[in-house]
C-alpha cells in the first residue's frame, strides 16, 4: 500500500509529510522503507505531547483544552500544521490512545483520529481499533495511508 501511495504521489507530482502522535513515527518508518521515497516524502513531526502539537504544528491550545488531543479538531489542525511546517502538498496526521493504559469511557484504548489532506480535499475519521499497543499502531498506520490514497485524485 505504501509503494502504491508513493507511486500515485509521484505520478501527480505531489509531496507528503506526516504528523504523528500515537503512531510515534511508524508511518514515516513504513514510507522510508520504500526505495525512492524521498522523491515524494519530505518528513515528519512526531508530536507526542500537547505542547509540541501546539508549538510546532499550531494546534490551538484552546482546541486541545476543550476537545483533547484525541479529537477531530486536533488532527485537522495537525494535518494543516504539518503541511505548513514542512512545505508539502499533502499530509496525514494521527492522534489516539494506543494503550494499554490511557483510555476513558468516552475514548477507550484503540480510539484513533486520523486526518488526511491534499490540495483539493481534507478528511478526518475516528477509528476504534482492537488489539495490543503494536496492533493499534499498525492498524492506525494502515488506515492513515489508506485514507490519503482514498482522497487523492486519479
Amino acid at each position: 500500500m505504501v509503494a502504491k501511495l508513493l507511486e500515485h504521489l509521484r505520478r501527480l507530482g505531489l509531496s507528503v509529510a506526516t504528523a504523528e502522535s500515537c503512531t510515534g513515527g511508524n508511518i514515516a518508518h513504513r514510507i522510508t522503507m520504500v526505495p525512492g521515497a524521498s522523491e515524494s516524502y519530505f518528513g515528519s513531526v512526531v508530536c507526542y505531547t500537547n505542547e509540541v502539537k501546539s508549538s510546532l504544528l499550531g494546534v490551538p491550545v484552546e482546541t486541545l483544552r476543550l476537545c483533547g488531543a484525541v479529537s477531530e479538531p486536533t488532527v485537522r489542525a495537525m494535518v494543516k500544521g504539518v503541511v505548513k511546517a514542512i512545505g508539502t502538498d499533502c499530509a496525514m496526521a494521527t492522534s489516539g490512545i494506543a494503550g494499554p493504559g490511557g483510555g476513558t469511557p468516552q475514548k477507550p484504548v484503540g480510539t484513533v483520529w486520523i486526518a488526511a489532506r491534499t490540495p483539493w480535499r481534507e478528511i478526518a475519521r475516528c477509528h476504534h481499533f482492537i488489539g495490543d499497543r503494536q496492533a493499534v499502531i499498525s492498524q492506525a498506520t494502515d488506515a492513515a495511508i489508506a485514507l490519503l490514497l482514498e482522497i487523492l485524485p486519479d
